[in-house]
């Protein structure tokens, strides 16, 4: 579903993204993780097309990509951000937030959608006219999460879903996203500096430094401690630390 080859990304003169490779299959996740400054948030705006400098070769489904995205795309690619109080319009209802999608891409039959997607995510029907800050984070994340799903697109890109949130609404929302993923077979792009969360939703997981991959390791062998390289080494011994 998505193929980055030899992905490079400046800002003035500095380059911040080095040389990055990867892949992702149809219906898969994979994981970008790495310490603030890492590169990893300023790839997935690159794919996601809110960052048009970049040189290299992108695909999606089999489309080479451009810098100038069109409608389309942008129905099938969808992104989270991190921040749920920030993402969602203080003005707005959670019904507003759900609708605008729609309008945009001319989708039909708006209550029935809005009252499945609200499902989807585990919400009430009761909060569609409320505003954000009747909402608690978890909520607004999971209103984040429809508003990305109402396209019904192909790809979630992924930034940083649940650093904001407490960690029993950690859980909850990566559960929410993994069984998404599996009823919806979508394709996920994860991008973390926590390790944990990563491999519980990426089978793939890249460990990022000074805009370069120094290791892509699977999240079994990461678990076990099978690593080779000594910056993922520390990452894992930090996040154990911090688990315990």
């Amino acid at each position: 579903m998505i193929d980055v080859e030899d992905l490079h990304i400046r800002f003035g003169r500095k380059e911040v993204v080095r040389g990055v490779s990867f892949t992702v299959p149809d219906g898969g996740s994979f994981g970008l993780v790495g310490e603030s400054g890492s590169g990893k948030s300023t790839i997935l705006r690159a794919v996601s097309g809110l960052n048009p400098d970049w040189t290299g070769r992108m695909e999606i489904a089999g489309v080479a990509m451009t810098k100038r995205r069109g409608r389309e795309f942008f129905r099938r690619v969808q992104m989270v951000f991190q921040d749920p109080y920030g993402s969602l319009h203080p003005r707005q209802t959670v019904d507003r937030v759900l609708s605008e999608p729609l309008v945009v891409h001319g989708m039909a039959d708006r209550d029935e959608r809005i009252a499945r997607a609200l499902a989807d995510v585990a919400l009430p029907s009761a909060i569609r006219f409320r505003y954000p800050h009747q909402l608690s984070g978890g909520q607004r994340q999971r209103v984040a999460i429809a508003r990305a799903l109402m396209s019904e697109p192909d790809v979630l890109l992924l930034d940083e879903p649940t650093s904001a949130l407490d960690v029993s609404v950690q859980a909850e929302i990566l559960n929410l996203l993994r069984d998404l993923q599996e009823r919806r077979r979508l394709t996920f792009v994860l991008v973390s500096h926590n390790l944990a969360v990563t491999a519980h939703l990426c089978p793939t997981i890249a460990v990022m430094q000074a805009g370069e991959i120094d290791e892509t390791v699977s999240a079994p062998d990461l678990r076990a401690g099978r690593v080779q390289n000594p910056h993922t080494a520390e990452l894992r011994r930090l996040s154990v630390e911090l688990e315990s």
